[in-house]
């Protein structure tokens, strides 16, 4: 996953960043997911989900009308900031575009501003981690040798916009503690992946002395010459991100970004948190058959008097993706070889989109095609590492966002995709698409072959062992 708002995510958890409890109570939306196996089929799980920290209050603990502000002085350290500082709870989840109804969560990018008399929506980009059972800890999902499928509708997200579903290895319990982090996991606490954002708070506490300086009330006030010139000396939080499914309406890939470190790692500068040299691999080893020449596998199929195009995939529909995690000796304790990816739609099981790499074809990610293709992921050991963080457990991860600065053209255009340069700036999509929404359902995992229909049976259907690029 490129992200391009490093700064203002960094920016935002300087305001909305915490780690003591407040009062408001805190309401987690049920999303219940399955487990299954050949033999038993599928079993609900009473998981849910909860809103990150960074989309919180931050406020004195004695007075929520004064935030608290990393730098300032009720937050200049982190036994400080832990004694002054509450993050409060989240009872209206609809309210920050995010609805669940039986197995379906739907995210939404913006929202109507109440407090804007003009009808303005205000930008509420959420993300939110599964929780597990309790409630209390993130659901720690592990899928090495094993498979995972979902029913998603994108059909409402336009170029620019990214509805993602991907797995992040940071620590089930949000990094609680007692005495600087209680809140922890229920609170959204914790996050962390392979771009090694600079946050404020890093597992819970507060992680940027360079900050210390800044005392000011608001996010444009932060926005400073002098802040963009030492933000490269900030920390960040780098762990294994494994992108199941990246997208819009017009485009999609996978992507897996492992790292040299496990869980949650604080690197230091660029030496350590940069693509060059650094612990993660923020690029990644991406699928994406378009710029490959395959361009009508995914996409708005259309039929009128003035055009038809139809793609394999329909994105005007709802549709189902498994991506399954294949090891060398078909087992949970081998190593991970191969990422593949199987489409489900209107009765029909669709293999994923073949393309060519130096005169050999693949439909997968496996280890061969990173080798040709992506260097800097074998520098971090490959899918052997991406590998032994599944088998230790991932946090699921379920976000929207829109790309201020890039407009998201690494995912759909300039070659990547079939979008404009332009077309995905977000301040033309508010307008043309407010509602701009990604919906996600029917999630489950398990053994290889368990969790997706197949209409096509045999060995294809339940393949378990991996394989590499093909003549």
């Amino acid at each position: 996953m490129v992200r391009t708002l490093t700064l203002l995510t960094g920016l935002a958890a300087s305001l909305v960043s915490g780690q003591q409890i407040g009062t408001t109570p805190e309401s987690h939306p049920k999303l219940p997911t399955k487990r299954c196996t050949l033999s038993s089929g599928c079993q609900t799980v009473s998981t849910s989900i909860v809103l990150d920290a960074f989309q919180r209050p931050l406020h004195k603990i004695s007075d929520p009308s004064v935030p608290c502000v990393v730098g300032g002085p009720l937050c200049p350290d982190a036994a400080t900031c832990a004694a002054n500082c509450a993050l409060e709870g989240v009872d209206d989840y609809v309210s920050l575009g995010i609805k669940t109804e039986g197995d379906s969560l739907t995210l939404h990018q913006w929202m109507p501003d109440p407090s804007n008399p003009e009808g303005e929506y205000k930008t509420v980009s959420p993300r939110t981690y599964l929780l597990a059972e309790d409630g209390k800890n993130y659901e720690a999902v592990k899928l090495l040798g094993r498979e995972i499928s979902f029913d998603v509708d994108v059909s409402e997200l336009p170029c620019g916009m990214n509805g993602a579903f991907y797995l992040s290895e940071m620590v089930m319990d949000g990094g609680r503690s007692k005495d600087k982090n209680p809140a922890g996991a229920e609170y959204g606490t914790g996050y962390c992946d392979a771009q090694c954002p600079k946050l404020d708070f890093i597992n819970g506490e507060v992680s940027i002395p360079l900050l210390l300086f800044l005392f000011l009330g608001n996010v444009e006030e932060v926005m400073t010459d002098r802040l963009q010139a030492n933000i490269d000396k900030v920390h960040g939080a780098c762990c294994n991100e494994m992108d199941i499914f990246e997208a819009n309406a017009r485009a999609k890939s996978f992507t897996p970004h492992p790292c040299n470190i496990t869980q949650v790692y604080k690197c230091s500068g660029d030496a350590e948190c940069g693509q060059s040299s650094g612990v993660c691999d923020q690029w990644g080893c991406t699928f994406n058959e378009y710029p490959k020449g395959v361009q009508d596998f995914y996409g708005l199929s259309s039929s009128s008097s003035s055009s038809s195009s139809k793609y394999t995939v329909d994105t005007t529909q709802k549709f189902t993706v498994t991506t399954q995690f294949l090891t060398d000796n078909g087992r949970e304790d081998g190593v991970l070889v191969e990422i593949r990816r199987l489409w489900y739609q209107n009765g029909k099981l669709i293999k994923n989109a073949a393309i060519t790499v130096d005169g050999k074809s693949t439909d997968s990610v496996n280890t061969q095609f990173c080798e040709k293709t992506s260097s800097w992921t074998m520098q971090r050991g490959g899918l052997k590492t991406m590998g032994e963080a599944l088998g230790r457990g991932m946090v699921l991860v379920f976000s929207l966002w829109a790309d201020d600065s890039g407009f998201m053209n690494w995912l759909d255009a300039e070659g990547n995709g079939p979008c404009s340069a332009t077309e995905g700036d977000p301040k033309l999509i508010v307008q043309q698409k407010p509602d701009a929404r990604v919906t996600f359902s029917n999630i489950k995992w398990g053994e290889v072959g368990s969790t997706y229909a197949s209409s096509s049976g045999g060995k294809y259907a339940v393949r378990r062992v991996a394989k590499g690029l093909s003549a």
